[in-house]
């Protein structure tokens, strides 16, 4: 689910835009294991599983790429003592791994990763990440950072990894630099602490902040390309761990420089602003006091949004902006920590739970706004009119402004759709997509459920580079009736059937390619035999860290493989048992977060045939 040639099945031939993706460097299979015996359910030592964290001992229990890459020469400096791990910094391609076994004892309920990194760089741009560094545990990504991180001295790092706790896993470092001028990664200090409790807290996997609440305030300039104003977020914490702090994704960061943010959060009220982090793309909220299970906060703070030029999820072509991502909204806690991904712009990085929005524009009247959610406009000061548009259990709200032209209808089901477009697009052109969303929305709601988000917006432009780009209720789209099925796909699949677009792709793309296929009346047949492997780490399961290092494929294995798949899996139990199978599916997690475990349970209840050797023919890991 994301913009790019390949929303929908065919549309890579109606674009041939090139990709500006963010690449993140693959990080090599981490090994898991059986629980460890270490730790005990009756008692918790607690204990700092690190072997040689800061390098000083030889580092026997590291395996790095390179002899160079533990070291005490000179060019950096320790954070402590007289050595430390240096990944890249010489100007040429290159790719240095670090990484370590650990065992977490299992009867322990916390445990805390911890490292210290500088990062220096001969790059001078302020907006294109060429040199890379990812940190993973197992097979999750923590984090990742880039030359636009660069920072004086070292920054301390820290993630939850409580819920690896009973396993070995390998703890991964990987720094990949491109041909010219260097980067360097500087790692020193690592921990991994475990304590507290004798068995971990059983809120640990859940995630939180819940219920989240939004309500945004802002008024545009005359062009509709600036917006200034205010925002608040009540939330929940739904964990037993208490929550000390939050996270704000300014997302749309990743479209300017940390020095020029198109995204300003100013006046933080209700916790206390930390540094931004992942490319300015996050910041951290502490909050005044620790939030206990079932507590409710609420922060608030000042926004401005400056939409750049561009036809993109973020952008404006001339006098039509779009603006996708654009709003603040609430990272998510797991079991694996905080879910801090970079932006990635080949597919999605997004993950967050279902909220409520209520979200007030005041803008020029000659200007058309449509958004996320159902609206009204009402008469504002002189020659302004005021946008209100409330939407109930949305993961994200997006919205455009512009002279559009709109035509408006209703599908035969009783949903209303509107389609919006920039001069160029003809009258025939949007009426046939206002008849392809209506007969779209529609099917899709016959096989997975009424569509619950009021109206439609669909908002057509030409010259989107990359293809279609889906928000709830909300979708931007070529002139394409394929592209257009595809993205109200996705209405279902990661609007109401969420997923972790960063570390799940396939969870949307593929499903949405798949109802695609469905709704046109395209069986797949004999789809999976041009599967033609690009190596044998490729699986449509990867991550978007995978498919960003390898984005020539990305399109071709989670869009296409990943649908031909799920035609095989219809063949194989039968079409009764896949359409009972995806509609009970969808049923069972409406607002909720869909996993590649949780689908493969269900199709396995789904038949009495074993799938064991499908999903391993079909590279479907998880």
């Amino acid at each position: 689910m994301r913009p790019t040639p390949h929303k929908a099945a065919g549309v890579a031939a109606l674009t041939a835009a090139a990709l500006a993706a963010f690449f993140l460097p693959a990080v090599p299979a981490a090994a898991h294991t059986a629980p460890a015996p270490a730790g005990t359910a009756a008692d918790c030592t607690p204990a700092q599983v690190v072997t040689d964290g800061g390098f000083e001992n030889g580092s026997p229990a590291w395996t790095a790429s390179s002899p160079t890459v533990i070291t005490s020469r000179t060019g950096q400096s320790p954070h402590g003592g007289s050595s430390y791990a240096w990944l890249d910094g010489t100007g040429n391609s290159r790719t240095d791994t670090l990484s370590q076994s650990v065992t977490i004892p299992s009867g322990c309920g916390t445990a805390t990763l911890s490292f210290y990194l500088h990062i220096d760089t001969a790059e001078t741009t302020s907006s294109t990440a060429y040199d890379k560094l990812t940190a993973k545990i197992g097979g999750t990504t923590l984090a990742g950072w880039s030359n636009l991180d660069e920072n004086t001295g070292y920054a301390r790092k820290s993630f939850d990894v409580s819920s690896f706790a009973g396993q070995t896993v390998t703890l991964s470092f990987t720094g990949t630099e491109d041909y010219s001028l260097q980067t360097s990664f500087v790692l020193d200090d690592i921990a991994l602490d475990t304590s507290g409790g004798t068995t971990p807290p059983p809120g640990d996997t859940t995630r939180t902040p819940a219920a989240p609440g939004y309500t945004v305030n802002l008024a545009s300039d005359s062009t509709g390309t600036s917006w200034t104003g205010h925002e608040s977020v009540t939330f929940t914490n739904a964990s037993a761990t208490a929550l000390d702090e939050v996270y704000l994704r300014l997302w749309d960061n990743y479209h300017g420089t940390c020095s020029a943010m198109p995204i300003k959060v100013t006046n933080v009220t209700g916790g206390t602003a930390g540094d931004l982090s992942v490319a300015c793309t996050a910041l951290e909220i502490a909050l005044p006091a620790p939030l206990a299970q079932g507590q409710s906060a609420t922060i608030g703070f000042d926004l401005g949004i400056t939409v750049p030029s561009g036809a993109d999820r973020f952008g404006h072509d001339g006098a039509y902006s779009f603006i996708g991502n654009a709003l603040p909204v609430l990272a998510i806690r797991d079991g694996a920590g905080w879910h801090l991904d970079p932006y990635t712009d080949n597919g999605e990085a997004f993950y967050s739970l279902a909220a409520d929005f209520k979200v007030t524009l005041d803008h020029p009247s000659g200007l058309l706004v449509p958004a996320t959610g159902t609206s009204t406009d009402t008469p504002g000061t002189s020659g302004r009119t005021i946008t209100t548009a409330t939407a109930s259990q949305v993961r994200d709200f997006a919205w455009a402004a512009g002279p559009f032209s709109k035509i408006s209808g209703t599908s035969p089901a009783g949903v209303a759709v509107n389609v919006y477009s920039v001069s160029g697009i003809s009258s025939s052109s949007a009426r046939s997509m206002l008849s392809t969303a209506e007969s779209a929305v529609d099917t899709h709601a016959g096989r997975f459920g009424a569509y619950p988000y009021g109206e439609l917006d669909a908002v057509l432009d030409n010259n989107y580079w990359f293809g279609g780009m889906e928000y709830p209720g909300f979708v931007l789209d070529l002139v394409s009736s394929t592209a257009l099925t595809h993205e109200i796909a996705h209405q279902w699949w990661y609007g109401i059937v969420g997923d972790d677009e960063y570390n799940s792709p396939w969870l949307d793309e593929a499903f949405a390619d798949y109802s695609t296929d469905l709704a046109r009346g395209i069986t797949g047949t004999n789809c999976w035999n041009s599967v033609s492997w690009a190596s044998g780490a490729e699986k449509i399961t990867n991550s978007m860290a995978y498919w960003d290092a390898h984005s020539s494929r990305y399109s071709t294995v989670v869009y296409g493989y990943g649908k031909c798949a799920l035609h095989d899996l219809r063949r194989l139990i039968g079409d009764t048992a896949m359409t009972k199978l995806l509609k009970d599916y969808a049923t069972a997690h409406w607002y909720g977060v869909s996993t590649t475990a949780e689908f493969k349970a269900a199709a396995q209840a789904a038949t009495s045939t074993d799938l064991t050797s499908f999903w391993t023919q079909h590279r479907i890991d998880g």
